[in-house]
């Protein structure tokens, strides 16, 4: 039955003529949009009932995305519109400007719904990839963006064809004339795009990265890697939004090298007062004999000087004649042998212990070692247990660490004025 149809029958009823045509317009579009949601909703009720049953008890779990991303529920959005597009030439074959004007309002329906589509079946190619193994060392996250925001500006200038009744091509042939203002307008878009490329590419940067950035206040984990911002949550739980295409202009530290080794570097000092380094004495070695790291040490040197200074000719009477051991090659020796043997050090790195130039503080003894844990509370504790050990152990070399005078010093040669 057609609107030509009703308004006759609507005429036999007495009714006037413009009523009757009204009456007809109605009656059609409410038969149509009748007709359309029985269609949505008996294909919504035969996917519930028939397809997601057989998703559900698959074994595979890919499809189970196809439910969570409501990729099948948009779809069923498409039959309204087929159902509107094949009635309406059938209803108003009698008014073909209105037909016309149904037409327009479903192909705009129509590419809204393919859109949505669309953007269901990226958010789970998305989720595909970064469940790959390849996903974690390259997310998709900001390459999905952008082809959302292209997928987007492509079906705008098709709603925007259908309304003018134009062909798409010669809305894209005068696209050229607004693309300065487009770049203005989606400037950080597009640069955070090419960023998003490079950092990807060049697998800068990725979730659960640390990565340090002084001058953006940026010091923690990713958590998010976007078309437009990295955002890092700093150790004290605040987060950190960065332009992607800061990160390609300006420099950061990404920790990811120490995660990736299983290794983290120790490199501290203990600054020795210059005052109390001194050679060897006899009661001094004999005493350090007793220390069992560093007995055998203490056995060949002593073994090697003598057989060198006697070679040599040397009178051992004075230390300054010859080789002598000293107390700070020794305690940098035991600290050595005190490390290396430490469960949690990580023996195929380098380790030394070694002097850095003295300075008005002292003389700076640096401890250079990788700890086998990267975990920052168990690589902290490791490092204050190594140097708790190795600062009391300096009275035993007669070893003293150097600090600024404080009040107490004052005070104490205060009183020996008096």
């Amino acid at each position: 039955m057609n609107t030509e149809n009703l308004t006759l029958w609507a005429l036999d009823r007495g009714l006037s003529s413009q009523t009757a045509s009204l009456l007809a317009v109605a009656i059609g579009l409410l038969s149509i949009g009748l007709l359309a949601v029985i269609t949505y909703y008996l294909i919504r009720l035969i996917v519930r009932v028939i397809v997601y049953p057989i998703i559900r008890h698959s074994k595979t779990n890919w499809d189970d995305m196809l439910i969570k991303y409501k990729v099948l529920y948009r779809c069923c959005h498409l039959s309204p519109a087929i159902t509107i597009h094949l009635l309406a030439s059938l209803v108003f074959s009698g008014d073909p400007k209105f037909t016309a004007f149904l037409g327009i309002v479903v192909h705009v329906y129509f590419i809204v719904i393919v859109l949505l589509v669309i953007d269901g079946v990226l958010n789970f190619m998305r989720w595909a990839w970064e469940s790959a193994p390849i996903g974690k060392r390259y997310p998709a996250k900001s390459f999905i963006q952008a082809t959302k925001l292209a997928t987007n500006l492509i079906g705008l200038i098709f709603i925007l064809a259908a309304l003018l009744e134009k062909s798409p091509l010669v809305l894209f042939s005068g696209l050229g004339a607004i693309t300065a203002i487009l770049l203005l307008i989606f400037k950080d878009a597009i640069l955070g795009l090419v960023a998003g490329f490079q950092l990807s590419i060049n697998n800068m940067v990725m979730v659960d990265d640390w990565i340090e950035m002084p001058g953006r206040d940026a010091n923690g984990s990713v958590i998010d890697v976007s078309l437009t911002t990295v955002k890092v949550q700093n150790w004290d739980k605040t987060i950190t939004a960065i332009p992607s295409y800061v990160l390609i202009s300006e420099s950061f530290k990404n920790w990811r090298g120490m995660s990736e080794t299983g290794a983290r570097r120790i490199k501290r000092s203990i600054l020795i007062d210059l005052g109390s380094i001194r050679f060897l004495d006899t009661e001094l070695l004999e005493r350090l004999r007793k220390v069992h790291l560093i007995k055998d040490y203490l056995d060949h040197k002593t073994a090697e000087i003598k057989s060198q200074n006697a070679s040599n000719k040397i009178d051992p009477s004075d230390l300054v004649n010859g080789r002598c051991l000293t107390n700070i090659g020794t305690f940098r020796a035991y600290c050595l042998a005190y490390i290396s043997q430490h469960p949690k050090i990580h023996k195929e790195m380098t380790l030394m212990v070694r002097q850095l130039p003295p300075t008005e503080t002292g003389l700076p003894l640096e401890i250079y070692a990788f700890t086998n844990d990267t975990e920052w509370l168990t690589y902290e504790g490791i490092q204050s247990d190594f140097f708790d050990h190795l600062i009391s152990a300096l009275p035993d070399f007669e070893l003293q660490a150097y600090q600024h005078p404080t009040g107490k010093d004052f005070a104490k040669i205060g009183k020996a004025d008096l």
